[in-house]
């Protein structure tokens, strides 16, 4: 098969003082799956809407300084985007595009319930401003050589994103990372009719420019693990949940055989 299609959002709302939607797109082009990116919006030679979508496999949506401004723009795609992830396809928000998924307002993509909030503007927040920042998160990964291992206190990069509030895990969703400083969720999965949502408040995709021109560290490094784990959960609609990862690391080979061997078929089948 060929490689799956992503369409990149850009528009006035994601470029206000940087443009977003390349770095995006560029994190989606060397991620594992190698995706194959449009860049679509009201001054691109694609637009967002049904027609766009159409045959692409998955949407990511960028960050941007301001949900109300996003929303305005985006607005007009709302129905397309709710009908392309309830037929199937999968929808990738980052920091606002996180945001954007939620009810407040938004795109709905949520469970019933669950809605996005400021993680800066929540008691004992790690990061208290808007200011370009790194922030740290627990992460189970499901992908790859981690795979069913819990990593605890990863830095990223972190500019006033979302925790997802209200969010209850079940067969069809997924808490994939948390804020580490207050235990709020910082990334998750979950089903929306046919198609898969996956959200994540910081930024896996920030390169080392994205640090020096703010002039931070990155004390581990640049996060792409964290993001391209995440993205893979999203195209094979299924991960690892942190209990799951505990009992496979204290040695139940046979939980982790099964796991295994359960990603594989999901893997297998999602191509």
């Amino acid at each position: 098969m060929g490689r799956p299609i992503a369409l990149v959002f850009r528009g006035e709302s994601t470029e206000q003082d940087d443009d977003l939607a390349e770095p995006l797109a560029e994190f989606l082009r060397k991620s594992p799956r190698h995706f194959k990116v449009r860049i679509v919006g009201p001054n691109e030679d694609e637009d967002l809407d049904e027609d766009s979508l159409e045959d692409a496999d998955l949407l990511a949506m960028p960050g941007g300084p301001d949900l109300d401004d996003a929303f305005d723009e985006t607005k007009g795609a709302k129905r397309a985007i709710r009908n392309f992830v309830s037929d199937g396809g999968r929808y990738f928000g980052v920091c606002l595009g996180a945001y954007l998924a939620g009810h407040s307002p938004g795109f709905g993509l949520l469970p019933k319930g669950a809605d996005t909030d400021s993680e800066c503007e929540q008691k004992g927040a790690q990061v208290t401003n808007d200011e370009d920042a790194i922030i740290q998160v627990d992460w189970t990964y499901s992908h790859g050589e981690k795979a069913g291992q819990t990593h605890k206190d990863q830095w990223i990069f972190f500019q006033e994103g979302p925790c997802i509030k209200g969010f209850e895990e079940s067969d069809t969703s997924f808490i994939l990372g948390r804020y580490s400083k207050d235990g709020r969720i910082a990334s998750t999965l979950s089903k929306f009719g046919d198609g898969w949502v996956g959200l994540i408040g910081p930024h896996p995709e920030a390169d080392q420019s994205w640090f020096d021109d703010a002039e931070l560290e990155a004390p581990q490094g640049l996060r792409y693990d964290i993001g391209f784990d995440l993205l893979e959960s999203l195209m094979s609609g299924h991960a690892i949940r942190r209990e799951e990862a505990s009992a496979m690391s204290h040695g139940h080979k046979g939980l982790s055989d099964r796991m295994g061997g359960a990603f594989d078929k999901i893997r297998d089948l999602a191509r």
